[in-house]
C-alpha cells in the first residue's frame, strides 16, 4: 500500500496538481489488486489442514540411495532439417512409479553456446533434480548458423510448422511421446537469441507450451533479416501485432545490457500483458551482496500474476544467478532459474 502511494506521489510531482484524485484512486486500486495477489499466493501454498486424528506411523524404511539423473543425447529430424539435443531426466523421475507424469522445460541456449554449457551455466539440471522436472536442450547447428544462434530474425523461422519452430515443437512432442510428461506443464525458456526464439515458440504454439521465460531476449517478429536484427538488438525493433491471448510470461533483463537493449524486454512484457486491464505494480528488491532489481507484476482481475518483469540494475547480458563455469552468467543474482520455475509452476 505504501509503495503504491509513494508511486502516486512521484507521479504528481512530475505532472503537477492537475488530477490528484485520479492518481490516488489508481494507487488504491493497485493496492487492492496486490492484496488479491497475496491472498491467492497464500491460498495456493497454504499447508494442508491438520487431520482430526493422527495417522498410524508408517513402517520404518531404509534410507534411499541418491540417484543422480541422466543427461542423454538425441536428435530430431523433419522436413525443415535436423537438430541434436540433450535431455536431462532427473533421478527422482527415473525412480518414480512408472507412468507418473512430470513437467517438461525446453531450454533454448544463446549464441556460441551448446546444451552442456547452457545446462552448467543456468544450473537448471540441479533445480530439475530438486523438483522432478525433465529438461530438454535443443542444440543449434553451425550449419544453420555459424555462431550457433537460433535464427529468430528469419521470416520462415517466425511461422508455425515451418523452419526452426517446427523442429523445436516436433522435438518437444517427441519427448512427450517417449516419456511420462504432464501436457499441462510444458514450458519453454531461453537466453538472448534463445530468448527471442522462446517468444516465437510461445506465440506460435500456445497449445503446446503453458508458459514462457525470456532472459535478455527480444519480442516476437522484431526483425525480418540480419540488418533489422542488429537494429532490433540496439532497441530499434519492429512491433508486431499478434492475435489471441498471450501465455503467462516471465522476463529478465539487465538495465546495462549492451548486447540486447533493455527496451526489448519492456516490449516482450508489453506484448505478454496487453490483454490485462490493470497496470503493472513494481516491487524493489536487492540480493544480499548482489544486484538490486525491480520486479513488476501484472495480475489479472482475480489476482493471478500473468506476467512478471525483472529489471536487474547494473547488470549486463548474462543469466542471473548462474554458475561461472558456464558462459554468459552473472552469479550476483537474482536466481533466474529458480524464479522461472516458481513462476511456471504457479497454479493458474
Amino acid at each position: 500500500m505504501l509503495a503504491q502511494m509513494r508511486a502516486a506521489t512521484r507521479s504528481l510531482w512530475r505532472a503537477g496538481p492537475a488530477a490528484p484524485g485520479a492518481a490516488v484512486q489508481q494507487a488504491l486500486k493497485n493496492a487492492a489488486v496486490m492484496q488479491r495477489v497475496a491472498q491467492r499466493q497464500m491460498r495456493d501454498f497454504a499447508p494442508p489442514a491438520t487431520p482430526a486424528a493422527p495417522p498410524a506411523p508408517a513402517p520404518a524404511q531404509p534410507p534411499r540411495e541418491a540417484r543422480p539423473g541422466t543427461f542423454v543425447d538425441g536428435h530430431h529430424v523433419n522436413a525443415a532439417g535436423r537438430r541434436d539435443y540433450k535431455l536431462y531426466v532427473p533421478g527422482s523421475v527415473a525412480s518414480a512409479e512408472a507412468g507418473t507424469p512430470a513437467p517438461l522445460l525446453v531450454m533454448l541456449h544463446g549464441c556460441t553456446q551448446d546444451p552442456d554449457d547452457f545446462a552448467t551455466g543456468t544450473r537448471m539440471n540441479v533445480l530439475a533434480e530438486e523438483i522432478g522436472c525433465l529438461v530438454l536442450y535443443p542444440a543449434q547447428s553451425k550449419g544453420a548458423n555459424p555462431s550457433r544462434c537460433w535464427n529468430w530474425f528469419n521470416a520462415v523461422d517466425q511461422r508455425r510448422d515451418e523452419g526452426e519452430p517446427s523442429i523445436i515443437a516436433g522435438m518437444t512432442r517427441a519427448i512427450m511421446e517417449t516419456h511420462a510428461v504432464d501436457p499441462d506443464q510444458v514450458y519453454v525458456a531461453g537466453l538472448s537469441a534463445g530468448g527471442a526464439m522462446a517468444t516465437i515458440m510461445g506465440t506460435l504454439y500456445p497449445d503446446l507450451y503453458a508458459a514462457v521465460g525470456v532472459h535478455s531476449g527480444l519480442p516476437f517478429a522484431s526483425a525480418n533479416d540480419l540488418s533489422s536484427a542488429l537494429a532490433a538488438m540496439k532497441g530499434d525493433f519492429r512491433r508486431s501485432t499478434t492475435s489471441g491471448q498471450p501465455l503467462p510470461i516471465i522476463v529478465f533483463h539487465g538495465d546495462r545490457d549492451t548486447t540486447v537493449h533493455p527496451a526489448n524486454g519492456e516490449e516482450v512484457v508489453a506484448q505478454g500483458a496487453r490483454h490485462l486491464a490493470s497496470p503493472g505494480m513494481a516491487e524493489p528488491g536487492h540480493v544480499p551482496d548482489g544486484h538490486a532489481y525491480t520486479r513488476t507484476l501484472y495480475p489479472d482481475d482475480e489476482g493471478t500474476v500473468r506476467a512478471e518483469h525483472w529489471v536487474v540494475h547494473g547488470a549486463g547480458h548474462a543469466w542471473f544467478g548462474g554458475n561461472a563455469r558456464g558462459s554468459y552468467t552473472d552469479g550476483k543474482g537474482p536466481d533466474a532459474s529458480r524464479e522461472m520455475m516458481r513462476f511456471f509452476r504457479t497454479p493458474r
